[in-house]
């Protein structure tokens, strides 16, 4: 298998949004993560080989321009009815020997399901390889709304690459 292109360390970030819509409060979210500036492109929750997870959210946020894609796993759960809870997590089962590992995203109305839907996706996603797995480890994070729009996040974000394409400036066909 090829080297991987991801950072030595995957960061697990959560955030709370709050906006006058849910799509504000979403993008909150992003901001307060720094990561509002960039495209999402939501992978399908494969870790690299030799590629560890920081739950803690201390390890770098990749860094990209204006536009850029972000390659990430996410959840996002958003509430606006007062007393409404928003959930959102992401759980990770890791190789003993090094070689990757595998994420699932859940969100819900409470942490207990949230908790649940994670630890039960794990268990079937390693069933009969159990012994060649670390974890289950997780990041859970939720709000309450108190009538306005909010959204919980968790966000694992691999990299960011330069957005290539036809640019605005160039004629028909040209890129």
């Amino acid at each position: 298998m090829a080297d991987s292109v991801v950072f030595d360390q995957i960061p697990v970030v959560r955030a709370i949004g709050r906006g006058t819509t849910s799509l504000a409060a979403f993008h909150d979210a992003l901001v307060t993560m720094e990561c509002g500036f960039y495209n999402l492109v939501r992978l399908s929750s494969v870790i690299p080989p030799g590629t560890a997870v920081d739950p803690s959210g201390k390890a770098p946020v990749p860094v990209g321009a204006w536009g850029d894609k972000l390659y990430c796993v996410y959840a996002e759960q958003h509430a606006s009815q007062p007393g409404e809870e928003a959930w959102a997590g992401i759980g990770w089962v890791q190789r003993r020997d090094g070689q990757g590992g595998l994420f699932v995203e859940h969100e819900g109305t409470s942490e207990a399901f949230v908790r649940e839907q994670i630890k039960a996706s794990l268990r079937d996603l390693v069933k009969g390889h159990e012994d060649e797995f670390d974890g289950p480890d997780y990041v859970v994070h939720g709000v309450v709304s108190d009538g306005e729009p909010v959204c919980a996040m968790v966000l694992a974000p691999y990299e960011t690459a330069a957005w290539r394409g036809v640019r605005a400036t160039d004629p028909p066909g040209m890129n």
